[in-house]
């Protein structure tokens, strides 16, 4: 019962196999060759921007980190969630790449900011003279840190009349998808959105990341951002090849849907034992407070999952969080019902 995290999952036979594929001869470095070519319009495709620029990069913070310096001035201010990915888990990755920006933390329940939490943070950011900053980007997170999601029209929401860059922190963005329904466009640039972040190493990949700029106005020089943060892989196409795989037929939303579909199967049994998630269940995460032997005894039976203390626990109870992936095994949900009863 694997539910650390979906970045403990493997790879997708399909990437492997695509991997090895192009592992087969030589290719042009540092994103000349033709796979890369390909995968560059292949996210053009999907996303239905043709004129997108796409930069593909192996690790999510990098993504993050270099998208966010390309939206926001040193002087300028990053919004976010106050449990967002770039202010709790990136070691400051955003700041530092962004020459000392500064993150404005917003409270919002389940992981997501809304219109009102928005304007009453920029209240406290009035943009008098300069010795305020600049509000330059909103960063939201979709799916968010508490696995729940912006459908559309909330994304669309926050970016109309904040004045400032949207960019979407996409690690679990195809779970996002899957659980609105929603096109990738009308999620990102037809709602508002300047910038992505496209996470494909929780989904099934190795090692893929990508920075969508849908202005290509926006993206002038992140060439030279992303060589000179030790960011551009000379072995280009591995990325490429991964990209390919991962976005042909669909089976980065075939894996999204399945890791939905098992975090639902976790939500229900849990539910059925009297113990309700402390968030909507939407992508892939469930967050749970529980009786302590309880946990205790779920992981004497085997069950990897992540302590997550959150304000209400207490010597009885805690908080932890579960995590599907596209490896979710039916065996493992049939073994944490019979743990739970």
């Amino acid at each position: 019962m694997n539910f650390a995290s979906d970045n403990a999952s493997g790879v997708h036979p399909r990437i492997m196999a695509a991997l090895a594929a192009a592992n087969d001869g030589p290719a042009p470095s540092y994103g000349r060759d033709p796979l890369t070519a390909a995968a560059v319009a292949r996210v053009r495709e999907v996303f239905e921007a043709p004129d997108a620029a796409v930069f593909l990069l192996g690790t999510g913070t990098g993504a993050n980190a270099l998208a966010l310096a390309q939206l926001c001035p040193p002087w300028g201010r990053i919004f976010c969630h106050r449990t967002a990915h770039i202010e709790t888990s990136e070691s400051g990755a955003p700041a530092f790449m962004a020459g000392g920006a500064q993150l404005a933390l917003i409270d919002g329940t389940g992981g997501r900011i809304t219109p009102d939490g928005l304007a009453a943070r920029l209240a406290d950011y009035p943009q008098v003279d300069e010795h305020d900053g600049v509000n330059a980007v909103l960063s939201l997170t979709n799916a968010t840190e508490w696995g729940t999601v912006y459908a559309p029209d909330q994304v669309a929401a926050l970016a109309a009349g904040c004045g400032m860059a949207v960019h979407i922190d996409g690690a679990r963005f195809a779970n996002a998808v899957v659980a609105t329904g929603a096109t990738p466009a009308a999620l990102t640039h037809r709602a508002g959105a300047a910038a992505l972040s496209l996470g494909g190493t929780k989904g099934g990949c190795l090692a893929l990341e990508a920075v969508v700029i849908f202005d290509p106005a926006r993206a002038a020089q992140f060439d030279f951002r992303r060589m000179r943060a030790g960011h551009l892989w000379s072995k280009h196409r591995f990325l490429a090849a991964q990209m390919l795989a991962w976005l042909e037929g669909g089976l980065w939303l075939d894996l999204a849907r399945h890791a939905n579909a098992a975090a639902r199967e976790l939500d229900a049994i849990l539910r059925a034992a009297g113990a309700e998630p402390l968030a909507p269940v939407q992508a892939n995460e469930v967050f749970v407070r529980l009786p302590r032997p309880l946990i205790a005894r779920l992981r004497a039976a085997g069950l990897r999952a992540a302590d997550w203390p959150t304000p209400g626990d207490d010597a009885d109870a805690a908080t932890i969080r579960l995590v599907t992936s596209w490896a979710t095994t039916d065996d493992e949900i049939t073994a944490f019902r019979a743990a739970s009863a």
